[in-house]
């Protein structure tokens, strides 16, 4: 069954220049797809004509009517006055409308209830239940867990928070209403590891239909089954993950330069036999006559254009000449913002050449860390460079003091170079043409980046300090700064979410947590490797033992003796399991202690299903 169909779809903004011109495709019922392509292609435009809030210009758009659709880059507008708990209840309205309802007969009952209200009750209860009613709270309170919104989260005013927090609140109420097709416009911009994984896990267990616009690579290849690309307003299909998708796109991209350099050899060697047989041909019409044949032949072939490559930006960190051992030292460093300690007795050593990943859950204090050790920030404890340290900062929230001067402006002031200086670099980094005239002010967050990179690559440093450097970036733009900073021969430590970034860069780990740092000296994977082991060493083993299978070996008697063996194994089990969902209930609001009791609820369901076959096996 088809969820979403697009034929011949054509937007534009500007007569003449179409966004999107006779897109076409189709989303069968299930389906995770990923919608790839640059910044500024229409990811976004497609989203919002799927959703009806855009209209577009010709084409077809078909949404399954009999399906809920959730687009998750919508923020609505909430009455003012309402906290986060409130918005997620909101995708409870009609079971809440239907509990006001019940609450009101159950007042008017008290003091004598005649049939009419007990049918009506009876059909409100009803619907309560089968609605998820009374599994509520604990729906609210597991989507919370897994997304890191505290119980402080959801106390405070909808309208405090910021941009990001409010996407990710957005994002928890749009998955517990149910919807049947979800459409996710960056949904991991503004989680944390732990969370985005939650988030690929809940994915993956969804029974509806998945759209997802996404420059998390890691993201990518765990949800999609399938690629579409949106290239000059036209899909490009791929039927597997990001990784298929980039090795495809590479085969087809080869394929077509063969093909197109093939073709031109061809051309040119037709071209030189027309020429020389016209040359021939001028007291013979015979052969004039084919080479006129000939050259109308080449007119007539189906020429292949010319595989387009991206433009590519060409800079480099500068460097400066690094001597000694020791980059920085910091010795008992702590951190507080009143009774909150972020982080204490901090020894920690970096040497030349190294590379490390700061991690950590969002507010644990990664970044107030960063501007603790640049002394940004006052801390405790003692902090100390080499001598010939020089460090070069690129934060997570782009400021410049004069956002209404120029691009070009920008750099003629700030880094004191000639006009023509000011040019190259900016062209270097794709900023070209009448781009350097925008103002700072008008540029979008991942194009500050990318102004502000620019700026810092000029200078010498031997100590790069990155804080999410991938974040606004489309994938191209990430691929460009992994590749400057794999040229970059000094220290590098960085904070990110972006695990492809973190995998392929981080050779040491600092991850913060329970107000300390741990020191990992490993990359991502092996890392990954021991944080598993260390959940797996914590969980306790299932108390139920798991009981071998067994086949009568024949006799009606060893056969009943089985059976009412695994009668009351089974009776144990399902006791066991109530159990634990009595325990589920009430460890809602404790995420670590919620996940072990799930899992282990899980093996025990698993072990229950196994008696329960054995039980019918020898029934038979």
């Amino acid at each position: 069954m088809i969820d979403i169909g697009v034929k011949n779809l054509t937007k534009f903004f500007v007569i003449g220049e179409n966004l999107l011109e006779d897109l076409s495709f189709e989303i069968q019922e299930g389906e995770r797809v990923a919608i790839l392509g640059r910044n500024g292609c229409g990811k976004t435009t497609l989203f919002k004509i799927l959703t009806g809030e855009m209209d577009y210009d010709s084409g077809e758009v078909f949404v399954n009517p009999h399906k809920k659709l959730g687009l998750i880059s919508q923020i609505p507008v909430f009455p003012l006055g309402y906290t986060v708990e409130d918005v997620l209840r909101t995708a409870f309205a009609d079971l809440m409308n239907t509990q006001k309802r019940m609450t009101v007969l159950e007042r008017q009952m008290a003091e004598g209830s005649t049939d009419e209200q007990l049918r009506e009750y009876d059909t409100l209860v009803n619907r309560f239940q089968s609605g998820g009613g009374y599994d509520m709270d604990v729906e609210v309170d597991k989507i919370c867990n897994g997304l890191g919104i505290t119980q402080e989260q959801r106390s405070q005013l909808f309208d405090s928070l910021s941009g990001g927090e409010k996407t990710r609140m957005n994002l928890a109420r749009l998955l517990l209403e149910k919807t049947d097709i979800l459409l996710l416009d960056e949904p991991t911009n503004h989680l944390d590891l732990r969370s985005v994984e939650w988030l690929e896990g809940y994915i993956n267990s969804f029974k509806g239909t998945v759209l997802a616009i996404s420059h998390d690579r890691y993201f990518l290849d765990r949800i999609a089954q399938r690629v579409i690309e949106i290239v000059d307003g036209h899909a490009e299909f791929y039927s597997g993950n990001y990784s298929f998708y980039m090795d495809e796109k590479q085969a087809r991209f080869n394929l077509q330069l063969k093909q197109y350099e093939q073709e031109q050899a061809k051309l040119k060697q037709l071209g030189y036999t027309v020429e020389r047989m016209k040359g021939w041909g001028i007291n013979n019409r015979t052969l004039y006559r084919r080479a006129m044949s000939i050259q109308h032949r080449m007119e007539r072939i189906k020429k292949t254009e010319r595989p387009k490559t991206e433009k590519v930006m060409k800079a480099t960190f500068g460097e400066k000449d690094f001597s000694g051992d020791v980059v920085f030292k910091m010795k008992n460093v702590a951190k507080s913002f009143g009774e909150r300690t972020l982080f204490s007795n901090v020894e920690l050593n970096v040497e030349g050449g190294e590379r490390i990943a700061l991690l950590g859950d969002n507010g644990t204090g990664k970044s107030t860390f960063i501007k603790c050790l640049l002394g940004e920030e006052d801390c405790q404890g003692k902090i100390q460079f080499g001598p010939t340290v020089k460090w070069g900062y690129l934060p997570q929230i782009i400021h410049f003091d004069h956002p209404e001067r120029s691009l070009y402006d920008t750099m003629l002031y700030e880094k004191n170079c000639t006009p023509q200086t000011a040019r190259d670099r900016l062209g270097a980094f794709l900023f070209q043409g009448e781009d350097v005239f925008k103002t700072v002010g008008t540029l979008s967050g991942g194009e500050q980046s990318r102004l502000r990179l620019c700026m810092l690559m000029d200078e010498k440093i031997n100590l790069l300090i990155l804080d999410e450097p991938t974040n606004h970036l489309d994938i191209a733009s990430r691929e460009w700064i992994e590749a400057a900073i794999e040229e970059f021969e000094g220290v590098l430590l960085f904070v990110s979410h972006d695990r492809y970034f973190i995998e392929k860069f981080a050779e040491r780990i600092w991850l913060l947590e329970d107000e300390s740092i741990r020191d990992f000296r490993c990359g991502y994977a092996k890392y990954r490797s021991i944080l598993e082991h260390e959940a797996m060493a914590k969980a306790p083993e299932i108390s139920v033992p798991k009981p071998k299978k067994e086949k009568p070996k024949g006799g009606t008697k060893d056969a009943d003796k089985l059976i009412r063996r695994l009668e009351r194994e089974i009776d144990k089990q399902e006791k066991a399991i109530s159990e634990l969902d009595a325990a589920v209930e009430a460890a809602a609001a404790d995420y670590q202690e919620l996940t072990r009791l799930l899992v282990e609820k899980e093996e025990a369901e698993t072990l229950l299903l196994e008696m329960m076959e054995q039980w019918e096996a020898a029934q038979t």
